[in-house]
Parts: C-alpha cells; structure tokens; sequence
C-alpha cells in the first residue's frame, strides 16, 4: 500500500521505487530505535518528519503478547490514529504521505511523513518555564481545560494514547495570545483504537498525565479543574468517584517514583 498528497507526488512515484526512494530518505535523526527511525526532511523546499519501520523482529512481538500489549509492526497504526483524531476535532501533525510492504508481521516495511509543524513548544518545556516565571492564571486555565477536553474526547470515542505525557502535547506558538491555545497531539504509534476503552487503558493515560506534571508546578486546584473538565462534571461528582481518582494518583505516584 501507498498513499502520497500531491504535495510528494510531485517527487516520488506511486510505485515500489517511490516506496524504495522514500524508505532511504536521510535527513537529521530525531530518535533511532531498532527497527524504527525518525528523521526530519527537506523535500523541495518544505521540512517535512518521516517515521521509517523496519520490521521489530518476532522477539520484539512475542515479548509484547506475554505482557498483554498489542505490538506495534508498522507505521500503519499512527496512519490511523491521525485520521481518527482528526475526525474528533484534535490536532495533530498532518500526514501527507504512509506505506506498508510485506506480509511478514515481523519484518514489514513502512513510513508516515508529517508536515513539520510551526513554531511550538511542548506542555513540558513550558511547564519548565513556568517554575521560573508564573504564567496568567488565565492562560494556565486554559491550558490544563484543553488538555482535559482532548483527554475526555479520546477515551469517549474509543482511543488512548499509550504514552500520554505533556512532552507529547505541542502549544502552537503562532496563535494570538489572546485565542485559545491550539494544542497538538504527537507520537501516535502506540495510540489504542478501539470500540470502547477499558478502565485499565483510561487509568494508564490519566496516570501518565499526572506524572509527567508533577513538576511543573499545578496546585491541588489545578487539579481538580482538569479532573472537572474531563469528566465534565461538577466536584460533588468527583467525590462520588473518589475511588477512580486515588487509583490514577497511585499509578502516577508508582511512576514518578520509578523514574526518580
């Protein structure tokens, strides 16, 4: 399968030797894993990411079956994630190009390429600034309800992310400041699709969240804004669910504590 915009159409062929053309691109590597390597590109005059999959190997599979995690073999997933997000109104980098080769689980080819994005900054490096100078209470708000909101459209419609961190959250830094803040969605490779999202998967992202701004400096009210927001509910609910939450917090506390 392959799927190329207009906009690399004009460089690549749709045939096997585009595919072949765009699995040896090079460009400045991001993240190098086995099997799999992000890179960004030029192609004309426009920058462009290309995540390559290279096959993870029947190892790599069976080691994710034994822990109760769908394996991740090719590119197709994030190809997925990012049309479904778009269709629930979450911003995401824009795919312009996806294919997939081979049969073999273990040793698929594949690529996504993603416009690269304007100037933005991750909720993690402002979160740093933050600690060093207070952001308005306003924009703070905001911020903690569109993370809520895109948080509560995930898991509604069947989504979670997998490794959902504010490092994983990018503020678009070209939007007025007196607008809503416009928040991108990345690293989708691991999103889960499916017709209902279990507690598991929902504490598991929750959690992540909760994790990774610990630091950042969010009050206990903070706190309870995004947990109102995402359940788009009142505190008189929340306490209902006491429960729920003290099991996020203990998941995010496990984490934080395994990574200190």
């Amino acid at each position: 399968m392959l799927v190329l915009h207009n906009e690399l159409k004009a460089y690549f062929p749709e045939t096997s030797a585009g595919f072949d053309q765009l699995m040896t691109l090079k460009g400045e590597v991001y993240r190098a894993l086995e099997g799999r390597r992000t890179q960004r590109i030029m192609i004309g005059d426009k920058a462009y990411f290309i995540k390559q999959h290279r096959g993870v190997g029947w190892k790599e599979i069976f080691k994710n079956i034994l822990m109760l995690r769908a394996p991740i073999v090719s590119a197709k997933n994030e190809w997925a994630a990012i049309q479904r997000l778009k269709k629930l109104n979450i911003n995401v980098p824009q795919a312009v190009g996806y294919g997939c080769r081979g049969f073999n689980p273990a040793s698929l080819q594949s690529f996504i390429v993603t416009r690269e994005l304007g100037k933005n900054i991750s909720l993690e490096e402002l979160g740093k600034q933050w600690q060093q100078c207070s952001p308005l209470f306003s924009d703070k708000l905001k911020i903690i309800k569109e993370v809520a909101r895109i948080a509560r459209s995930l898991h509604l419609n069947g989504m979670n992310h997998r490794d959902f961190y504010i490092c994983h959250f990018l503020l678009d830094l070209s939007v007025s400041e007196n607008g809503d803040p416009k928040l991108y969605l990345i690293d989708l490779h691991r999103a889960g699709i499916r017709k209902k999202v279990s507690l598991r998967w929902i504490i598991k992202d929750l959690a992540g969240l909760y994790f990774s701004s610990k630091e950042i400096g969010l009050t206990q009210r903070d706190l309870l804004r995004f947990m109102m927001e995402y359940r788009n509910a009142s505190l008189r609910h929340l306490t209902a669910e006491n429960k729920f939450w003290k099991r996020v917090k203990k998941r995010g506390d496990q984490l934080y504590r395994k990574h200190q």
